[in-house]
């Protein structure tokens, strides 16, 4: 396992290596002068040629990504920023909190919901219960973010004035951002897991279990949920990653000082090190929770560990 757990490591490198190039690329190809961006439109022509040569704008593309690797990868620096001039992986770090809690928070609720949600669908198949919860489900994939959030904040919080609107200074301000990341997630895990508990329940070993008069709560918990698992940790550790990327526009809607938020202003602004910073950290964090969900694969089914020598 720790050979494993060590080649996956040394994976993610050309993985964060292929991420750095192309978002590299992207914004050395967007238009836009950084230098001018980061003086402002008052700014002399002179002033914000010296900021190009101080900062190495002038250099051809290939000098500029060399660099940054080199900075990368030998003294593990992000850089600072071409707005602020203050430090990459301070600010990363001052806002990674807010991040993972809304993705943690989100992808719990998630899980607490659509698990049993599921179970129940497969239980009661083409039931009323069944029925309605697909379709609330495809209504949940379907219904993107940003609408959701709003949706939330004018019901909650301008009409019933339950839950505030923005910020992150108590747990009531993440509520709404929990439920406008997680919906998605509920609905993709309760079909998920649907789907999964009615295959496993048409096994032969589940009709033994029943002929033998066991209870049908320890069959559902004991032998079909744990042989159902698999494929429920597989979808809830990728809507982990896609909570990350999602937590962007949730942050922006809620005024939430995170990571998402940090980008989309970096992008406006144009700021390269900063939005690298960010991806990075977004790729890194998906990277290490895919490694998590195939070490849980272990736990759930010990015959899987023949693979991860």
């Amino acid at each position: 396992m720790v050979k494993y757990i060590l080649k996956r490591l040394l994976y993610l490198i050309p993985v964060l290596l292929g991420v750095c190039f192309i978002v590299f690329t992207l914004l050395y190809l967007t238009p836009g002068d950084m230098a001018r961006n980061a003086l402002g439109p008052s700014a002399s022509e002179a002033a914000v040629q010296a900021l190009r040569e101080e900062m190495g704008l002038n250099d051809p593309f290939l000098v500029q990504f060399g660099r940054y690797l080199k900075n990368l990868v030998f003294h593990f620096d992000l850089g600072y920023s071409y707005i602020t001039r203050s430090n990459v992986t301070d600010e990363i770090m001052a806002r990674a909190g807010s991040t993972l809690i809304l993705a943690t928070t989100a992808i719990l609720f998630a899980v607490v919901i659509g698990i049993p949600v599921g179970i129940i669908s497969a239980i009661k198949q083409y039931s009323i219960f069944d029925n309605v919860t697909m379709i609330f489900a495809l209504i949940g994939i379907s219904m993107p973010v940003f609408w959701l959030g709003l949706l939330l904040i004018l019901l909650f919080s301008v009409k019933l004035n339950l839950f505030p609107s923005s910020g992150y200074s108590t747990p009531l301000h993440l509520f709404l951002p929990m439920i406008a990341l997680g919906a998605q997630s509920v609905s993709v895990i309760a079909r998920m897991t649907r789907s999964s508990m009615l295959e496993v329940i048409r096994k032969d070993y589940i009709l033994t279990a029943k002929a033998k008069g066991q209870r049908r709560g320890k069959i559902i918990t004991e032998h079909a949920l744990k042989n159902a698992l698999i494929p429920i940790i597989t979808i809830t550790g990728t809507q982990f990653g896609q909570l990350m990327g999602g937590a962007l526009m949730t942050e922006v809607i809620f005024s939430i000082p995170g990571i998402g938020r940090l980008m989309v202003d970096s992008i406006m602004k144009r700021d390269m090190p900063m939005v690298l910073g960010c991806v990075l950290f977004v790729a890194v964090t998906f990277s290490l929770v895919n490694l998590i969900v195939d070490i849980l694969y272990t736990y759930v089914d010990p015959r899987l560990k023949t693979q991860y020598e």
